[in-house]
């Protein structure tokens, strides 16, 4: 009974110890959690109000009453009906070549020997390093003179031949990933007869699935927000709708403030742009909401970090 009486101190101690741990955890990850949501938050309260709301210093989180006109305005400049499918299309093939071609350079790396294999490595990583940048004006000027510019080819064909955006990451997350189960699943199915491409894509390519999920999920995104050197190739004939945003001020304008009209509803506001930013992100947030667990998973396998 001593003994009892004795360690119940000792018992208490510690769980109140788990219970501070516990209390701090779920503080940090609150904490981290508002950090990442207040913007999507203050776009989403924003983009509802109306420009008495907007103006109002009393109304600053709960709108008077929800006003979608915003958004119906935001579409029409963004021409979002026309524009979503063709960015989708744009963006997608993009990521699937660029992870294709990538997977095929990482298993390369990872379960052959090649002359100047080690140079090879760290040319990868050099061309990671240099700013895109740097090689935009000659990059343009290859394109220009075979025909490609103002084409969606422009971007596809280097994302196929491992030249997209940060292709190296995903060669070297690949590299990792077949490196890290064992040859004899490769060596057991060649004894079967396979060749080295069905090896590649009936035993290693099922192996790496997180990196597959990871490399796409990236690269979608990457591709999506890049609009500098796409607004270059692509020119004037093709426009996604990142590229569309960063003309939202002027086409806005040249389609509600033409005429002399002092309705303030078609006005330029804060809540318009709101609206618009948060039609051009949707997809992504989308995109991850579907893929949400096994984006996890290849993030915690492969060690990377979102941007």
């Amino acid at each position: 009974m001593k003994k009892r009486l004795s360690a119940d101190p000792v018992r208490l101690k510690h769980h109140g110890k788990r219970i501070a741990m516990s209390a701090a955890r779920y503080f940090l990850l609150i904490g981290i959690g508002a950090v990442f949501l207040y913007p999507i938050l203050f776009m989403l309260v924003n983009s509802l109000k109306d420009v008495q709301d907007l103006v109002n210093p009393t109304i600053e989180w709960l709108p008077s009453h929800l006003y979608l006109e915003n958004f119906g305005r935001a579409l029409y400049t963004l021409q979002y009906e026309r524009v979503l499918p063709f960015t989708v299309l744009y963006v997608a093939v993009a990521a699937l070549a660029q992870t294709v071609s990538c997977a095929m350079a990482g298993y390369a790396f990872a379960r052959h020997e090649f002359p100047l294999k080690r140079l090879w490595m760290v040319m990868l990583i050099v061309a990671f390093l240099i700013p895109a940048q740097v090689t935009l004006v000659p990059k343009y000027l290859m394109f220009y003179k075979y025909g490609l510019t103002g084409s969606p080819l422009a971007t596809w064909l280097p994302a196929l031949l491992g030249q997209g955006v940060n292709s190296s990451i995903f060669v070297l997350v690949f590299y990792l990933f077949f490196a890290g189960y064992p040859r004899s699943y490769d060596e057991a199915a060649q004894l079967d007869g396979a060749g080295r491409l069905t090896v590649f894509f009936k035993v290693a390519l099922p192996m790496v699935g997180p990196a597959i999920v990871v490399s796409i999920l990236f690269s979608f995104v990457w591709f999506w927000n890049e609009t500098y050197t796409s607004s270059l190739l692509l020119g004037s004939e093709f426009r996604t709708l990142p590229m569309k945003l960063e003309s939202f001020v002027a086409e806005f304008t040249s389609i509600y403030q033409s005429s002399s009209s002092s309705n303030m509803a078609t006005k330029l506001n804060e809540s318009l742009r709101m609206a618009a930013t948060l039609l051009v992100i949707s997809p992504l947030m989308l995109l991850y909401a579907v893929l949400q667990r096994r984006f996890i998973e290849g993030i915690e396998a492969a060690g990377l970090t979102g941007e």
